[in-house]
């Protein structure tokens, strides 16, 4: 069935609609590989799965194992960009494009024609430039970032997984060679071996559904935070939403807008955020990735979401 189920308008029996959501892609969870190249990840249960949705005023509802932490991973990419446009503004736009990349999260490719400008802040050159310029304004990145998030989701327990991040430093040769590279066309400030350090702290921050539901509702408020404050303008907020849509999902960004409708960020742990812009924000987690790095029964969860309720962009 379809829309005719959950209207719109219907402030949503939200509980019901995930635990339907649950039961229709049951079949396809445990389905994907965790990311096997992150050795702290390849031992994730596949078979895990939890989805969250959070109102506006912050009532959060969820499924599964939709309190379960897990890595965060490319998910704080979206949180790591608010913050630096927040102290940056439109200057941040002169070191990072804002175009899909057509190629994986972790491609070289780009770059040299590009003159070390990578094509958007969500694949890892482009995120990589974000954290270098967030630890020139702050002196401290990573920190900054993880109690922000703190802050958002209002779990003040959220941490660092040092396993993780050590599993990440032992082999990211390639987003040193990213960070290298982009250093070479000065478009890296700070010393690699620094910035790496930051990246791969932020990689390993443990969240669950829940928290990052409630921690991106910045982005479905226009900018507001939390506590009534402002973080970005209507148009920062509407540019990071815009920015999510079309480069959220790396190179699986059409097909995520054609299934889904919504603006995203997923990570290899398994996680995806997605905001509906003036009604709420939602994360589902399931360890299982499909050959682009995103989770097959997060996916699934997301579209059957916005198949459901109607509530997509379009």
């Amino acid at each position: 069935m379809d829309q005719a189920d959950y209207q719109p308008d219907d402030e949503a029996d939200y509980q019901g609609l995930l635990e339907r959501i649950a039961a229709d892609v049951a079949p396809l969870i445990g389905s994907g590989t965790p990311a096997e190249y992150i050795p702290a990840l390849a031992s994730v249960d596949p078979r895990r799965f939890g989805m969250a949705v959070a109102d506006l005023d912050g009532t959060v509802y969820g499924v599964g194992d939709w309190r379960q932490p897990f890595s965060a991973q490319s998910v704080t990419k979206v949180f790591a960009l608010a913050l630096a446009l927040s102290l940056d503004g439109n200057a941040l736009w002169e070191r990072v494009g804002r175009e899909p990349s057509g190629n994986p999260f972790n491609s070289l490719v780009q770059l040299e024609y590009e003159n070390g400008i990578p094509r958007n802040p969500f694949i890892n050159a482009g995120a990589l430039v974000v954290t270098d310029r967030l630890q020139t304004l702050t002196g401290d990145a990573s920190s900054e970032l993880l109690e922000f998030l703190r802050a958002e989701s209002g779990n003040p327990d959220l941490a660092f997984d040092q396993d993780v991040a050590a599993s990440e430093g032992e082999h990211g040769d390639r987003n040193a060679a990213l960070a290298h590279f982009m250093a070479s066309y000065g478009n890296i400030a700070n010393p690699v071996p620094i910035l790496l350090d930051h990246y791969f702290w932020q990689c390993s921050i443990m969240t669950s559904c829940a928290d990052l539901a409630l921690a991106a509702r910045f982005l479905a408020r226009h900018g507001l935070r939390a506590d009534g404050s402002r973080l970005l303008t209507r148009s920062e907020a509407k540019q990071v939403n815009a920015v999510m849509m079309t480069c959220g999902t790396y190179d699986a960004a059409g097909e995520f807008a054609y299934r889904v409708g919504l603006p995203g960020k997923s990570g290899v742990g398994g996680g995806i955020v997605a905001i509906v812009p003036g009604r709420c924000t939602l994360c589902v987690w399931s360890p299982g990735l499909d050959s682009r790095g995103n989770s097959v029964a997060g996916v699934a969860a997301l579209d059957r979401f916005t198949t459901l309720t109607g509530l997509s962009v379009f």
